[in-house]
């Protein structure tokens, strides 16, 4: 069970830690820094690498989530509130990037490709606003697991 829990807990930290830097420090930098084209050029190669790393990250979840649900804990029957408000928060995580990563992500990157920049740009907001639902999501996610445990005290 513990090397299942601290692989749960590095992939919980490439996630949401990767969310927390694009949303809160590398976006509002960027826009700062570079021209429209840049920035956007930016994204794409940005978000293509993250994601790699997100999807890398839900298989370890899942497959260690439930590795200790039913492993240690003996099922959802015998699970906690909190695992199965976690359990619930993450598999909403996961249609949220599934959203993100196979919609406005894949047209953003194809009209940047032909260099659509306007269009690009608005794609990108859909990126950032629903990446900003998933940080909400993966940050209470955080709190629900850690402060569940001990009976939300």
């Amino acid at each position: 069970m513990g090397i299942a829990l601290a692989l749960h807990v590095v992939a919980t930290v490439v996630w949401v830690g990767g969310m927390f830097f694009a949303y809160m420090v590398l976006r509002p930098s960027a826009a700062q820094v570079l021209g429209a084209s840049d920035r956007l050029t930016l994204w794409v190669e940005v978000l293509s690498g993250f994601f790699r790393w997100v999807m890398l990250s839900i298989l370890l979840l899942l497959g260690t989530g439930y590795w200790m649900l039913f492993g240690g804990f003996g099922g959802f029957g015998n699970a906690g509130t909190y695992i199965h408000i976690m359990h619930g928060l993450g598999l909403l995580m996961v249609v949220v990037f599934g959203h993100v990563f196979s919609m406005p992500f894949k047209r953003m990157s194809a009209l940047i490709q032909q260099e659509n920049w306007s269009a690009g740009a608005e794609e990108l907001a859909r990126v950032r606003r629903l990446v900003g639902v998933n940080l909400i999501l993966g940050l209470l996610t955080v709190v629900v697991a850690t402060a569940g445990r001990y009976g939300w005290s």
